[in-house]
């Protein structure tokens, strides 16, 4: 698992970590997939999870969306996690930049992940940063509202099973932008 930068631990119990690295080799239980409607997982986050995690993950993926259609912001699609080192991947559809109404589009995918791993009983979870790839979100913009919404989840659901969240960052522009915004957010700080 990759090294966590920061860590807050809630009167909960829960731990929200951010850490610099490489989403698939996380040991959670679910990581979060950065994925299209239609779960064609093609570059970015996607590409690399379906290349770790095997074909089994696009084939699953396949059948998902021919049994329920496009994925939703709000509702994401789960499939197992193939040879990765987690149980499941939830496939989180976050916005593209210009399409309007991006920040509670991208408010729905964090919160719907949450709520996905919840129901499976899950006890920890992985994020990217959702959308700030090809989707184009700034990722400033995207770090103040994946943090927000998370703590709003976690603050209306103390006795959930997730135990831990994480959010795993790539670069060190990413990684900065999520430190600036956690800095700045009362409820982080000690």
């Amino acid at each position: 698992m990759n090294q966590a930068v920061k860590e807050h631990i809630f009167s909960s119990g829960q731990k929200l970590q951010i850490a610099q690295g490489d989403i698939t080799v996380e040991t959670v239980d679910a990581i979060v997939n950065a994925a299209n409607c239609h779960l064609a997982h093609g570059a970015g986050v996607a590409g690399a999870i379906v290349r770790r995690g095997g074909p089994q993950v696009q084939v699953e993926s396949n059948q998902w969306v021919h049994e329920h259609g496009p994925v939703t912001h709000a509702k994401p699609a789960v499939t197992k996690g193939g040879n990765l080192p987690c149980h499941y991947i939830i496939h989180a559809v976050g916005p593209r930049w210009g399409d309007g109404d991006e920040p509670a589009k991208l408010k729905a995918a964090i919160h719907g992940s949450l709520r996905s791993a919840e129901q499976l009983g899950l006890g920890s979870i992985a994020f990217p940063a959702i959308s700030t790839g090809i989707f184009g979100f700034p990722t400033s913009l995207a770090a103040q509202v994946i943090l927000s919404t998370i703590l709003e989840y976690l603050s209306h659901n103390p006795a959930s099973s997730l135990k831990l969240i994480r959010l795993v960052l790539f670069d060190q522009e990413t990684l900065q932008a999520f430190l600036k915004s956690w800095e700045q957010d009362d409820h982080l700080q000690p």
